[in-house]
């Protein structure tokens, strides 16, 4: 049976390209961004939109890489969690928004092979130093997603009204 996997994928579409109950999805937050806010922080302790994205980026790869291997690699201590602004910069913009389509499209391409039977297997998390069913780490990104999203909003709220 897939219905659980199917609600799952449906709200990962719907909060990364779809309409949604409470706002704004990815798509219509970062096809709006101005140019010159992509990796402006609208205070000095305040994440950059492109902080932002490259940071659910980097955990929704670490997902893929669970479902792939039974284990994480990302910790709150990895580099990769939240990648420094000047390097991102040096990236640039169209890859990190390669990498993030990417990995929204992996993720959903590999839970779609999956019933729902998947979601109580277990794999290794070294975040949280345990063996865990994996509807913990794929609620977790669909929440961490949705909370970055918010973040998102308020980011570009207080870049526009900085630059009235």
């Amino acid at each position: 049976m897939k219905t659980l996997i199917r609600n799952i994928t449906d709200q990962f579409q719907s909060i990364h390209f779809g309409h949604n109950w409470f706002g704004q999805s990815y798509r219509v937050k970062l096809q709006d961004l101005a140019k010159e806010h992509r990796f402006e922080r609208p205070l000095p302790h305040i994440h950059a939109v492109a902080e932002l994205v490259s940071h659910g980026t980097a955990w929704r790869r670490d997902g893929i890489h669970k479902i792939k291997t039974g284990k994480g690699e990302l910790t709150e201590a990895s580099e990769d969690d939240w990648k420094d602004l000047g390097k991102l910069k040096e990236k640039g913009w169209d890859s990190i928004i390669s990498e993030y389509h990417s990995s929204v499209e992996g993720l959903l391409e590999i839970l779609k092979l999956k019933d729902d039977d998947f979601l109580e297997s277990h794999y290794h998390d070294p975040e949280f130093a345990g063996d865990f069913p994996f509807s913990f780490a794929i609620y977790g990104i669909l929440q961490h997603d949705i909370y970055h999203l918010g973040q998102m909003g308020l980011v570009i709220k207080m870049l526009k009204e900085n630059g009235e």
